[in-house]
């Protein structure tokens, strides 16, 4: 009986040390998905100007540039521990909006739309102060399918939220998460 008790214990003991071993042998690792460069504490992230009626097609659509800054903002936030800074961050992200615009997909038999597509793109510079060589230009872009029937007024929340989500988590994987 003592002797299955202390073969138990020794097998935790043995296993805690080896999570612990395993858990210390990777690094900075969090468990959001987030590699931590070594060294790296803040992060900054600069205003991303909708530029996106410099493109034939594209509209403006006022505030998205705001709401897309602190989209990113808060994924990085709630996924790290890293400081938020406005100044002198130690990773760097920045870019323009490119494009936000609306165009059908597919046609009725009366050649109508059917179902439309908002679809958002942004210009991304990525700058690790720490490391640059993980320095890099990328353009995400993601959509949003919609009933015709529909105005973007009526869709534009949801809209956002999916585009941002997407886009976001798309640059925090790449920058972070390196997947």
């Amino acid at each position: 009986m003592i002797s299955m008790t202390l073969k138990k214990n020794n097998l935790k003991l043995v296993s805690l040390l080896f999570i612990i071993i395993l858990v210390d042998s990777c690094g900075i690792y969090s468990f959001t998905g987030a590699s931590i460069p070594a060294g790296v504490t803040t992060f900054q992230v600069n205003f991303f100007e909708n530029k996106a009626g410099n493109r034939p097609g594209s509209t403006v659509e006022p505030g998205i540039d705001n709401e897309f800054t602190v989209a990113l903002q808060d994924l990085i936030m709630n996924q790290t521990n890293l400081d938020l800074v406005t100044t002198d961050g130690q990773l760097i992200y920045e870019g323009e909006i490119t494009e936000y615009s609306v165009t059908p997909m597919s046609a009725t038999a009366k050649i109508t739309a059917a179902q439309n597509r908002l679809k958002m793109s942004i210009a991304f510079r990525f700058i690790n102060i720490k490391k640059e060589e993980d320095d890099y230009n990328k353009t995400y872009s993601f959509f949003y399918d919609f009933p015709a029937e529909l105005q973007v007024y009526d869709v534009k929340d949801a809209a956002h939220k999916e585009i941002f989500d997407r886009i976001t988590q798309d640059i925090f994987n790449d920058t972070l998460a390196k997947w």
